[in-house]
């Protein structure tokens, strides 16, 4: 670092693989001079030379003492590190550099508990610690990201002007928001990528039952997901997904889809947010679903092993069993199901952990920027802002929405059904809202068989108190 660098950047940045090197151009692009570091001291060098006329705005460090030095005080750095063990090491190093009044900002994708524990640990310290969400993968960490924010309020507002400055924008608005304290803005990020991981996965079971139940082609299914991105389904995953399956390889000349191995990964945020929805017994059953499939969408080998032993289940649907509308209605129903899921859960952890969670601006938010960015949030919005305890399917927009939609989403996944083509995440959807619709269920069975082997009592209708079956009389 040349010394005409000291104390010359507004923020700092370490780690520079895909998202933290578009996030710190996305900073220099916005006017604010940042310093950067990475561990590979190549890596940092060669991200200057390729910045092209931003390399003014950025001060390459080859050690992590250069950068504390190029920061004007108070600093702020920006982690961009993967989570867990390595990311608490680089905390430790930076502690023993910083004073206490500079601030550490996470911007991976860590596990709000580990948030939490930072953040306790950073009160102990005293140098700051903030957890923010980041989405919109490489593209929006480059142009425009949705940023959700958890920490102490006060090191939020220092550096808020420079988030709000690279996040996205909705009609103006910064697609940026403190979120509350500790993990809130890590958890909010969660439950973004465990809805992200529904949606692609309904998505991929309408693509399932156009492909092997309608017999289509790629191209055609893009021409349908093109067509719906015009409708109430617009939104970046069915836009992407019209552009996927148009896509051609040009090694084989055949369609993208028909070449990829059916193999999803994951990286764990989806399964974070299965688990903790678990915990506060909120159910978020399309997610736990999404989150299944993908497991088991890793064991190619049983898979095949069972198509040995049972053959291949059905593909064609049998004819004029659905239309391509009926499947736009379903997965309109399905999304707003899985979105209700969603912010109830969001609801839940706010409670749990205290942190009275803005939901109508978690909607805002979540219109630019982000992967689940869609056309519906908007109207989540506005619903949430007249009552944010209500779950959103009762509002009086998507409740009229799922009144025009239920019965194709019912007629999807009965069709699916008899035809053996998997949907998982629909099927799930389909049945909380059966659920959701029954003022009298069956769980009064399962108290009845909970009393009877372990005397766990039960309420009787219209009556106080515990009571007990005559299960074991005579």
């Amino acid at each position: 670092m040349a010394s005409s660098d000291k104390e010359s950047a507004v923020i700092g940045l370490l780690g520079l693989g895909t998202m933290g090197a578009n996030l710190a151009l996305n900073i220099a692009e916005k006017g604010f001079k940042i310093a950067v570091f990475n561990r590979t001291v190549e890596t940092t060098r060669r991200f200057h030379a390729q910045s092209g006329g931003l390399a003014q705005q950025i001060v390459p460090c080859d050690v992590l003492e250069d950068l504390v030095s190029a920061l004007k005080p108070p600093r702020s750095i920006i982690l961009m590190l993967p989570a867990g063990e390595i990311l608490d090491q680089q905390i430790a190093v930076l502690r023993e550099l910083l004073d206490p009044d500079d601030l550490i900002i996470d911007a991976g994708n860590a596990n709000f508990h580990d948030t939490n524990r930072r953040t306790a640990e950073a009160k102990a310290t005293g140098v700051p610690y903030l957890g923010i969400g980041v989405s919109g993968g490489e593209e929006g960490a480059r142009h425009g990201p949705s940023i959700m924010g958890g920490g102490p309020r006060p090191a939020w507002d220092r550096v808020s002007h420079i988030l709000g400055a690279i996040a996205a924008k909705h009609d103006g608005q910064a697609c940026a928001q403190w979120m509350g304290e500790g993990g809130a803005g890590h958890f909010v990020k969660s439950v973004h990528n465990g809805i992200e991981y529904a949606d692609m996965q309904m998505i991929a079971e309408v693509y399932g039952i156009l492909r092997d139940g309608f017999g289509m082609t790629a191209a055609a299914i893009g021409e349908v997901f093109a067509r719906w991105n015009k409708g109430p389904l617009k939104s970046y995953l069915i836009e992407i997904s019209a552009e996927v399956s148009s896509c051609r390889d040009a090694q084989s000349e055949k369609p993208m889809l028909d070449v990829i191995l059916d193999r999803a990964g994951q990286k764990g945020t989806g399964r974070w947010t299965a688990i903790e929805a678990l915990h506060l017994a909120s159910p978020a059953t399309v997610i736990e679903a999404a989150v299944a499939a993908r497991n088991l969408s890793s064991r190619l080998g049983e898979r095949k092993a069972g198509e040995a032993i049972f053959g291949a289940a059905p593909r064609a649907l049998a004819p004029d069993a659905l239309t391509i509308d009926a499947l736009e209605n379903a997965l309109i129903a399905g999304k707003i199901v899985c979105y209700a899921q969603g912010f109830g859960l969001l609801a839940s952890a706010s409670d749990a952990y205290g942190w009275s969670l803005p939901l109508p601006e978690v909607a805002r938010v979540w219109r630019a920027g982000c992967i689940i960015r869609s056309s519906m949030l908007n109207d989540m919005a506005e619903a949430l802002t007249k009552n944010p305890t209500l779950n959103l399917m009762f509002s009086d927009f998507f409740a009229a929405r799922l009144k025009g939609s239920e019965l194709a989403l019912r007629e999807v996944v009965a069709a699916s059904a008899l035809a053996g083509l998997p949907a998982p995440a629909l099927s799930s959807g389909l049945a909380y809202f059966d659920m959701m619709r029954t003022s009298r269920s069956t769980a009064n069975m399962i108290q009845a068989q909970r009393d009877f082997f372990g005397a766990h009592s039960f309420e009787r209708i219209g009556e106080e108190g515990a009571h007990h079956g005559p299960w074991h009389k005579g």
